[in-house]
């Protein structure tokens, strides 16, 4: 999942058709906290009827004449996980694109990847995109790490996860339009990527082959306490969409399980220093990142130690 923000609302238009489907605020509120226990995407009460917009077409078409249906189908139907799988499906926001965020890419390929290597050049370096939409910011981490010199010859492991199917079957199919190269430069997409015969944008294989991807709603901590246990977790733009009660129960599994040194990447407009946990915000190289017990390596802003020959990844054009 990705985004800045979940709105696209139509006013009028929302409600008219929550009308139809016979909506009362009981019934919608028993329907937004069950979706926030079970996907941890919260809407508050301004944002009522945003939900039912995204989901009033999936009740219509199981011949359901209102939101408590629904309700009890998710709930109790022997078939719930399938809907379940739909509704993410439904919910997701493929909103993303190469090189988001670069300063963060840089800093992580720069100074993170060489400080691990620098403490043990043989121990795999494993990175974790906990949301990885249709595919480019795990493939972005390996650019990053390919053009600093750290990606061909050392060990290193991305895991790439979603909760939503149909996006990770997009992001296997690798397959790339104009609009999710805006940011990166044309450089590097003619270095990383081979256009086909429709004019879609494939990743090189010698990228691709690093990346693992898997299934895993993060409302589900069995599905993805494994994965917590990296050096590097990127979960971006994902806790925008979270209640406060959710962020804090994910946040704090994944401070538990990252290993000493471990670094959390998150988007330019979430923060998780009001809920008190293990991970002190530190500056590396201009960009924030979440550390878990800071060492003087990893927190050092500027030039990392000497990890080696890895060249330094060149600055990125300004914006995001």
């Amino acid at each position: 999942m990705r985004g800045e923000s979940g709105a696209d609302s139509h006013g009028g238009g929302l409600r008219a058709n929550a009308s139809q489907l016979g909506l009362n605020t009981s019934a919608l509120t028993l329907l937004r906290d069950l979706i926030s226990e079970r996907l941890a995407i919260h809407f508050d009460d301004s944002k009522l009827d945003l939900l039912a917009d995204k989901v009033s077409e999936a009740v219509t078409a199981l011949g359901f004449s209102s939101f408590l249906d629904y309700y009890y189908l998710l709930r109790y139907d022997s078939d719930a996980a399938a809907h379940w799988g739909r509704l993410m499906d439904r919910l997701s926001v493929p909103e993303t694109y190469f090189w988001r965020q670069a300063d963060q890419l840089e800093a992580f390929a720069n100074v993170v990847a060489p400080a691990h290597f620098g403490r043990d050049p043989i121990r795999p370096l494993r990175i974790w995109s906990a949301a990885c939409c249709t595919g480019e910011e795990p493939l972005s981490i390996a650019i990053a790490l390919s053009e600093a010199g750290m990606l061909e010859g050392r060990p290193v492991e991305i895991v790439a996860s979603d909760a939503s199917d149909a996006m990770l079957e997009r992001a296997r199919a690798g397959s790339y339009r104009e609009r999710s190269f805006r940011q990166l430069p044309p450089a590097l997409r003619d270095k990383y990527f081979c256009a086909d015969a429709g004019g879609a944008w494939r990743p090189d294989p010698a990228l691709s082959r690093h990346i693992a991807w898997h299934r895993a709603n993060l409302a589900n901590t069995d599905e993805w306490a494994t994965f917590a246990a990296s050096d590097v977790i990127f979960c971006r733009n994902v806790f925008i969409y979270f209640s406060d009660a959710a962020i804090r129960r994910v946040a704090g599994t994944m401070a538990e399980r990252m290993p000493p040194h471990g670094h959390l990447f998150l988007g330019a407009s979430e923060s998780l220093t009001r809920f008190g946990l293990p991970l002190q915000l530190v500056e590396i190289a201009r960009s924030f990142v979440y550390v878990k017990d800071r060492a003087p390596a990893s927190a050092t802003l500027g030039s990392p130690p000497d990890a080696g020959s890895g060249d330094r990844l060149p600055r990125s054009r300004p914006g995001r």
